[in-house]
């Protein structure tokens, strides 16, 4: 049996037509540089005058497209969205000529993620009103420079020109910057090439421990954090001399595109001539915004050793005036979105509407009274608070048209203005000023405003068109506690690591318990070890005998230990009862949902337990389809569904599934599925994949549970029911289905 639903899938035959076509496009390109982008680079500057293409050869490679991923969930059903992976080593050549210097580029690299919206789908022909496309990260880019250009190959220069191109691409064609083009005549995409963002993230980095010691000479190690969503990039403090430092500091990102763009956080250690790398982390932001807050030590990658202390919450845009407020730590209460469309009869210069007296003596100068006399280069700078944006350059024009959109994080909408200048690019005063209190904002209904704005010291009938979006943000309250025993709700609270001098979080329910009685938490996994599991209560303990294979399943220490660990115990045999499942094979699995998992599953010490003391609980069926995909090599696992589950609530259930290819327990490692309302019968067809040798997988147990979506600081059981599928007793290759009874093992009372 061969799996043909891949998450990225290949397309060979679209690279071969690309083939096909690439010299027709060539063609196409090469009457488009000459007849538009030459008239365009010869109008910006009269020293480009002289401008001249003189050759355009795109050469024989052509772009290659290495794969598509299609997203069919966590997305709008009226659009459809692709991720093509882009990769371009092309043989291109092209060469300039200004006056009598003479330049060019011969080869070009170019690797990115190019995303395709096509929205909103449509009833008719072509069935969809526009396609929407951009690199949801900036693309790596290299290129070869030829002729008196070769001075920009040399080290550093080469570096700056290949960067100033890249920052050309991303005013573009990177996130947030878009290009629609209307398919349908009447499609208006304005609203498409400026969607409104998803949301806010909200990131502490809180602290680090034991990084990498890169100063030998001094035995430490000054590291600092580069944090980066998309274009928007911070640099955290340095810390000096310190393997466990602590920041406690805060940035906020606008998340313009879910699932897309993710956070990045990369550590260094600061010297003098070149900064030594640390590690790095990489967090879907797709699955913040479904957990919410996440708050847990992470494993950096691409060390020796180290991990991370990251607290991030997901801030939901609302237009609900109540919403809005003041923060008592200074932090955004809102977000600004300005829509800066055009300009209406702009003055030439501010001598069109002072009083007369303004610089008569530079009338003098001929040059000048003809540089007066020309159309105005305008630009825009846009200041809320002390940040200040600035927008593209319209060139000579009275009625430029800018179309660009920018965010201010908002502290105090009642009191805070939007500051709105007009300035020419070759004369240092304005061509007009606006002020707009953000207050007129909040009033409206919708707190939107669209419209065209008169602009003060400007032309009597000078006008500014755009429009302001206002939005609280708003981190969804926990639900209200529950009755449930504080030692049922031991695992639910996140207990982040105490470090010496670090920032700790008190939970009020360990705040009871006898320090030695405390679980301590694994940095390197974000997960409970208990320090005495055959002395302490713990609810989670949870063990399933394997359903397709023996009754005895042989439960390794090696789940219990800490990486690393030498002295292994004994294996530990449970006979557990199980319910005899008819079999099937595998049949196709064609839902395809990648999410990452809740940082807040802390089971892992619960799989030391007093055999004595277990008690058995049926508490639903969970279906699950197992297929290794030879091809890909990577295991495939798809959750059905489940049926008849236990309520651990009065007022209802939200399930999901959580997924483990057991021993790895990283959060990175983990998958879940999305959540389902308000149901003890839930239907996912969700796919994940776990990329190993079958070898490799053959070793491994799939521990698969099912928990509630609950809050934060709930005292509700989030584990509903769990599974273990021992991979070593299964035909992987043939695959299998199967209904499993969800079980819980925790001790009696005893």
């Amino acid at each position: 049996m061969k799996l043909h639903f891949p998450d990225v899938e290949r397309v060979e035959w679209l690279n071969k037509a690309l083939v096909q076509a690439w010299p027709y496009f060539g063609t196409v390109m090469e009457k488009a540089f000459k007849e538009k982008v030459e008239p365009k680079v010869r109008a910006k500057n009269m020293h480009l005058k002289t401008f001249t293409f003189t050759k355009l050869h795109f050469g024989e490679k052509c772009p290659k497209i290495n794969g598509v991923k299609t997203y069919t969930k966590e997305i709008d059903r009226r659009q459809v969205v692709l991720d093509l992976q882009i990769s371009y080593i092309g043989d291109c050549e092209i060469h300039v000529e200004i006056a009598k210097f003479k330049g060019g580029v011969k080869g070009v690299q170019l690797h990115g993620t190019l995303r395709i919206i096509l929205e909103p789908l449509m009833a008719d022909v072509p069935f969809f009103g526009a396609l929407t496309l951009f690199f949801v990260q900036k693309p790596y880019l290299e290129i070869n420079w030829i002729g008196l250009t070769n001075l920009l190959d040399a080290p550093g220069i080469s570096l700056m020109s290949d960067t100033i191109i890249q920052n050309l691409i991303a005013s573009r064609l990177v996130l947030p910057n878009r290009i629609s083009i209307p398919l349908n005549k009447n499609m208006n995409t304005s609203q498409l090439r400026f969607p409104l963002p998803y949301g806010v993230v909200r990131v502490h980095l809180l602290e680090a421990e034991n990084l990498v010691q890169k100063d030998h000479f001094r035995g430490k190690s000054d590291p600092y954090g580069i944090l980066r969503v998309g274009l928007v990039e911070f640099r955290s403090k340095t810390i000096q001399r310190n393997l466990n430092p602590i920041w406690n500091e805060i940035y906020e990102f606008v998340v313009h595109e879910v699932p897309g763009q993710d956070l990045e956080v990369d550590l260094y250690d600061e010297d003098a001539d070149k900064d030594d790398f640390l590690g790095s982390l990489f967090i879907s932001l797709t699955d913040v915004m479904h957990d919410g807050i996440v708050d847990e030590w992470f494993p950096l990658s691409k060390t020796a050793s180290g991990c991370l202390h990251l607290k991030i919450e997901w801030l939901s845009l609302v237009s609900d005036q109540e919403k809005l407020h003041v923060d008592k730590n200074g932090l955004a209460t809102a977000l600004l979105v300005v829509y800066l469309d055009s300009a209406c009869n702009l003055p030439k210069n501010d001598f069109e509407y002072s009083n007369g007296e303004y610089g008569a003596k530079k009338f003098i100068n001929q040059k000048y009274v003809k540089k007066m006399d020309r159309d105005p280069s305008s630009y825009v700078l846009l200041t809320v608070g002390d940040r200040t944006q600035k927008s593209k350059t319209c060139n000579f024009s009275k009625d430029p048209v800018w179309n660009q959109a920018f965010t201010f994080f908002i502290q105090s909408a009642q009191s805070q203005s939007l500051h709105l200048e007009i300035k020419d690019k070759d004369r240092e005063n304005a061509l007009g000023t606006l002020v707009v209190c953000l207050s007129h904002v909040v009033k409206d209904s919708e707190m939107t405003l669209d419209r065209r704005f008169q602009l003060d010291n400007s032309g009597l009938d000078s006008s500014i068109k755009m429009k302001l979006v206002l939005r609280a943000l708003y981190i969804k309250e926990p639900e209200p506690q529950s009755n449930n025993s504080s030692n049922n709700a031991l695992n639910q609270v996140p207990v982040p690591a105490t470090e010496k001098g670090g920032n700790q979080y008190k939970s009020p329910l360990l705040a009871t318990m006898e320090p030695s009685k405390i679980p301590h938490v694994s940095k390197g996994s974000g997960v409970l070890e208990s320090k005495d599991a055959t002395k302490e209560r713990n609810p989670d303990l949870m063990q399933t005998g394997n359903l397709a294979g023996p009754a005895v399943h042989q439960i390794t220490a090696e789940l219990n230990a800490p990486t690393g660990s030498q002295n292994l115990k004994p294996p530990l045999s449970v006979t557990l009862p199980r319910r005899v499942q008819e079999r099937s094979a595998a049949p196709s699995i064609a839902s395809v949902s990648s999410l990452a998992s809740s940082c807040f599953e802390l089971s892992r010490g619960s799989l030391t337990f007093d055999e004595a003391n277990l008690t058995a609980m049926p508490l639903g069926e969970i279906q699950l389809t197992v297929q290794y995909a030879s091809l890909r090599r990577s295991l495939i696992v798809m959750v059905n569904g489940c049926r008849n589950l236990m309520s651990s609530s009065n007022h209802g259930v939200d399930p999901y599934v959580r997924v483990y290819l057991l021993p790895d327990k990283r959060w990175a490692s983990r998958r879940k599925t999305t959540v389902k309302k308000k149901t003890l019968d839930p239907h996912y067809d969700e796919k994940f994949e776990f990329f190993e040798s079958l070898e490799e997988v053959k070793k491994r147990t799939l521990d698969v549970a099912v928990k509630n979506k609950i809050s934060f600081i709930s005292r509700e059981r989030r584990e509903l029911g769990k599974v273990l599928i021992d991979l070593s007793k299964e035909d992987l290759i043939r695959g299998f289905s199967q209904w499993y009874e969800l079980r819980t093992y925790r001790k009696s009372g005893r």
